[in-house]
C-alpha cells in the first residue's frame, strides 16, 4: 500500500481532516494528497502526516467565491488580483504543512485563445512566486464539471507547452480521461513526459478502481512497465466503507512492487 496515496477529500469523509490522516497512515496508505485544507492549520497537517507515518503530497488552491459558481480562478481575467492572494495563501499553506505539490483550479471558462492566455499568464506570475514548487493541472470531464477550463490531457499540456512552463505538470487522473472516453494507456503514453501525478477511480461510477469499463489493474502494470514510480492518487467514492474495499487495493500493490 505504500505507493498509494489517500484522496482525503473523497476517504473518510465522516471524520476531520487530522483523523483522516490517523486513518490512512492506519490502512497502510504511504502517502496523502488533499482538497482544500484551508480551515485545518496547516502545521496540525503537518504533525499528523509525521504522527500516521505518511507522506503529503498536494492541496488544491482556493476555489473562489462558491456562492456565484466559481470553481477556481486562474483563468479568469476579472479575477486576477483575487488569484494571486489566494495563491500566496496556499503557497504559505503549502509550505507550513510539508506538502510537495499545488493543484492550481483553473476555474470555469470557454477555452479560447484569450483564456488561455491569462492562465499561461498567471501560471508564469505564479512561478515566479514559488520557486520550486510543482504546479498541478487536471483536467475534469465535461460530466461531472462542465464548462471547466479543461476537459482533456492535451489541452492541459498546450498550456505548459505554450507557456514554456518548468515548475508546471499534469495532473493524469485515469478517471476523468476514461469518463472522457479516451483509453488511459494511449494518452499516458503521448502525455507521459508531462506527468507528476497519477489518480485512479473505477469508470464510469468512481467507486473503488476495479470493475468498471476500464481495467486499472492494467492501466497500473502498463505505467509500471513505462517506468512511472510515483504514487497513485486514490480518489474515489467507497462503495461501502474504505477499509472494505482496500483488499484489491493491497492487490495492486503488490504488482507494483
Amino acid at each position: 500500500m505504500k505507493r498509494f496515496s489517500a484522496n482525503l477529500g473523497f476517504l473518510w469523509t465522516h471524520l476531520d481532516l487530522l483523523q483522516r490522516i490517523e486513518s490512512a497512515g492506519r490502512a497502510g496508505f504511504g502517502a496523502v494528497e488533499l482538497h482544500w485544507p484551508y480551515d485545518t492549520p496547516a502545521l496540525y497537517v503537518r504533525q499528523a502526516c509525521v504522527d500516521a507515518g505518511v507522506e503529503l503530497l498536494s492541496l488544491n488552491s482556493p476555489l473562489g467565491d462558491t456562492s456565484t459558481g466559481e470553481f477556481g480562478l486562474a483563468v479568469l481575467s476579472e479575477r486576477r488580483e483575487a488569484f494571486q492572494e489566494s495563491f500566496l495563501k496556499a503557497v504559505d499553506h503549502v509550505n507550513s504543512a510539508g506538502a510537495r505539490a499545488l493543484h492550481v483550479m483553473a476555474g470555469l471558462a470557454p477555452n479560447n485563445a484569450s483564456t488561455r492566455e491569462v492562465l499561461i499568464e498567471n501560471l508564469r506570475w505564479a512561478e515566479a512566486q514559488a520557486p520550486g514548487l510543482t504546479l498541478l493541472l487536471e483536467p475534469l470531464n465535461n460530466f461531472d464539471k462542465p464548462g471547466y477550463f479543461y476537459h482533456l490531457p492535451e489541452q492541459a499540456v498546450q498550456i505548459i507547452n505554450d507557456g514554456a512552463l518548468v515548475q508546471t505538470k499534469l495532473m493524469f487522473d485515469a478517471y476523468h480521461v476514461g469518463r472522457e472516453g479516451l483509453d488511459p494507456e494511449r494518452e499516458y503514453q503521448r502525455f507521459a513526459q508531462h506527468v507528476a501525478h497519477i489518480q485512479i477511480a473505477a469508470i464510469p461510477h468512481r467507486m473503488e478502481p476495479y470493475g468498471g469499463q476500464v481495467d486499472l489493474g492494467k492501466f497500473l502494470s502498463y505505467i509500471t512497465e513505462q517506468g512511472y514510480d510515483g504514487f497513485i492518487g486514490c480518489e474515489y467514492i467507497p462503495e461501502r466503507t474504505v477499509e472494505a474495499g482496500l483488499e484489491r487495493l493491497r492487490q495492486f500493490s503488490k504488482m507494483l512492487g
